[in-house]
């Protein structure tokens, strides 16, 4: 900007406007002055151009033929009217019919020679300099009636010492209130500025004044059109923070209820193994019992914080190629053991590290936590009675859909249709299960897929059997990167 108002290092959107809605009007100004000089010069040109043509007709009714020769003869009083003037010079100029100079001024200067003269005696206007001062040059051509005799010239010029002083009382007018009225419309236009932006001042009033738990929406009506969107912005913004604060209170109450039945169980087992005339069988029993809740306390606190990372998404940002085969395989064999504490039979089939396509940008630790969270899932209800139970992991490469598949599935009891969807939410269980877990498994699952632009489902895997068992199918979309 050519005229800086505001000099901050925070842009000031009142300086910024002002700074717009002002340049021009300066720019504009000298441009102004320029036409106005212009138009002043023209105007001041018009009445004394009109007595020069006067005087020029007058002068032509002069030139007369008498036989051969061509005549000029200026009575004094004419002469005296031409001098008559204080403020100007005038001079005149008559040439013959061969270019002589019959009256008048010698040093005249002479129109342009490729000028052709008209026949019809037209007064024609043009600017000179004669003697080092500017004049204004009145001329025309009177015809003779000499044979082949060129048309006699009439020159009158003026100084133009009135038409300055005209014109520059004429810009005097013109400028002086223009002088008044440029401040008076900074004046206006700040006044203006100022209104315009005070509702943006009672927004922020109403903002501060609100409590730190309201976070109902803004009224879009009581702003300006223009500010709308932005107040419509603030509200969905204040809506999703709602939504977040009310799903971080529910985290906590569920998280504080899960993490109290392990707690209290081991407070009971520490009482038990501390009362008098505890047998050492008893002892046993109960440090056993302070494991096992011990156990299910940690599990359900890694639950919990992967959930909350997964939920946060921040890990996900540091992106890098993850072979979804070599990490699926590699929690298969971490998991082998406890499988096998259960007598279930877990394995894994599908594709192997290194398979075209096979590879997705992601966050490896994340990736890792969902294979792990559905085979302990898997692990915990499926059952080893009536026959041993069965757990296939398997990864599915589709090389022209650009999908990425991770399955898991079992012999369990299956999961009714009615309830497929909620098992996803956090803290959520099945009726009627008995099996260990906190009801994170499937939260996490979902969250994990949802940041690497996945999904997760569930289906019958074996339909119209008896169990059904579960399959639990994600489905992930390879990026160009992956590829």
């Amino acid at each position: 900007m050519l005229f800086r108002i505001f000099q901050r290092e925070q842009r000031s959107l009142f300086g910024e406007i002002l700074d717009w809605m002002l340049t021009p009007l300066l720019l504009i100004w000298p441009v102004s002055l320029m036409l106005t000089w212009i138009v002043a010069q023209g105007i001041a040109d018009r009445p004394f151009d009109r007595a020069l043509e006067y005087n020029a007709r007058a002068l032509a009714q002069l030139v007369v033929v008498k036989g051969p020769v061509v005549q000029f003869n200026l009575p004094q009083p004419a002469r005296e009217i031409l001098r008559a003037d204080d403020s100007d010079l005038v001079y005149f100029q008559v040439l013959g019919a061969r270019g002589e100079v019959i009256a008048g001024e010698r040093d005249m200067p002479l129109p342009d020679a490729q000028e052709t003269p008209d026949p019809g005696g037209g007064v024609r206007m043009r600017d000179a300099n004669m003697r080092g001062t500017d004049v204004r040059i009145a001329y025309l051509w009177v015809p003779l009636r000499l044979p082949d005799a060129q048309p006699a010239l009439v020159q009158v010029a003026e100084t133009r010492e009135k038409r300055s002083v005209l014109a520059t009382e004429i810009i005097k007018g013109l400028m002086l209130p223009q002088f008044i009225m440029l401040p008076l419309a900074v004046i206006l236009v700040w006044l203006a500025l100022a209104r315009g932006i005070k509702p943006l001042q009672e927004l922020e009033d109403r903002i501060r004044a609100r409590r730190a738990d309201d976070l109902s929406p803004l009224d879009e009506k009581t702003v300006p059109l223009e500010v709308a969107p932005l107040v419509s912005s603030v509200n969905d913004l204040l809506g999703r923070l709602t939504d977040s604060i009310a799903a971080q209170k529910r985290f906590l109450a569920d998280a504080a209820h899960q993490l109290k039945t392990p707690l209290a169980g081991l407070r009971m087992q520490a009482d038990l193994a501390l009362r008098e005339g505890a047998d050492a069988q008893e002892l046993k029993r109960s440090l056993v019992q302070i494991g096992r809740s011990s156990v299910r306390a940690t599990h359900t606190v890694n639950q919990l914080l992967a959930l909350a990372q997964a939920e946060a998404g921040n890990n996900v940002r540091a992106q890098v190629p993850c072979d979804i085969a070599a990490i699926t395989i590699e929690a298969v064999r971490e998991s082998v053991s406890r499988a096998m504490d259960r007598r279930l039979d877990l394995g894994y089939e599908g594709a192997q590290p290194g398979a075209e396509r096979g590879v997705l940008m992601g966050n490896p630790t994340l990736l890792r936590e969902l294979v792990r969270n559905l085979l302990d899932n898997a692990i915990n209800y499926t059952p080893t009675e009536p026959g041993p139970g069965v757990i296939t992991a398997r990864v599915l490469v589709d090389p022209f859909g650009a999908v990425i598949v991770l399955q898991v599935e079992d012999t369990g009891p299956g999961i009714a249709a009615a309830e497929r969807e909620a098992v996803f939410q956090p803290f959520y269980r099945v009726l009627g299960s008995d099996a260990d877990g906190s009801g994170l498994g499937l939260s996490i699952v979902r969250e994990i897929a949802v940041l690497h632009q996945g999904s997760a489902t569930l289906e019958d895997a074996r339909p119209g059997q008896n169990p059904p068992g579960t399959l639990v199918t994600v489905r992930f979309a390879v990026g160009p990167a992956a590829t």
